[in-house]
């Protein structure tokens, strides 16, 4: 895997342990080789990420639209940025730059990018890992969401389990190197189209 594309929050709420967290994600990447594809941004979460990655001499990625570059919240310390006409091209340009997903507390447009990726996934558009990494019990509820979903019969336990995640990032992104996505051959199989 040499490089992962970060969904995260372009706010920080200050907690000093999804800080440390961050940055030791960071260490990880940088100890693996791994390059940081992101958003592009220098707030929040995502500038505390794209930080954490260059202050320890890793490479870093920075995919930007050009309505937020015309507002001057790019960051300017990347080691490539790339400009899109909109969000849209933004999110297929770090999709294709990635060879896996990590998502980290954020809002509505993380959740967007996680759920986009992951329905890409389970499609067979693409092969490659998404995990999650739930600081402080962050994605608990949504987790909880997805098993209710499986348990109403509205997704497969097998799809389900596409969604890697785990508490500390060390031992998610190994979970991530070692993922092989099995999408199913049809995925209306044993639905009546009629």
């Amino acid at each position: 895997m040499k490089s992962i594309c970060v969904y995260c929050g372009a706010n920080f709420n200050g907690d000093p342990n999804l800080k440390s967290i961050i940055e030791e994600l960071a260490s990880v990447f940088v100890n693996k080789g791994i390059e940081l594809v992101y958003g592009g941004g220098s707030v929040g979460v995502m500038g505390l990420i794209a930080d954490s990655v260059l202050e320890r001499g890793g490479k870093v990625t920075g995919v930007i639209p050009q309505f937020l570059l015309d507002k001057e919240v790019e960051h300017k310390g990347v080691t490539k940025l790339f400009v899109t006409e909109n969000m849209h091209q933004r999110k297929q340009k770090m999709a294709d730059l990635a060879d896996g997903f990590i998502i980290l507390p954020g809002g509505f447009g993380t959740l967007e990018e996680f759920f986009e990726v992951l329905t890409w996934l389970q499609l067979g558009l693409h092969g490659k890992a998404i995990g999650v990494l739930n600081v402080d019990g962050f994605y608990d509820h949504l987790f909880a969401q997805m098993d209710l979903m499986v348990d109403r019969k509205f997704l497969k336990q097998a799809n389900r389990d596409m969604v890697l995640s785990d508490s500390q990032p060390l031992p998610l992104v190994e979970k991530m190197i070692s993922f092989k996505a099995v999408p199913e051959e049809v995925w209306f199989r044993d639905r009546d189209l009629t």
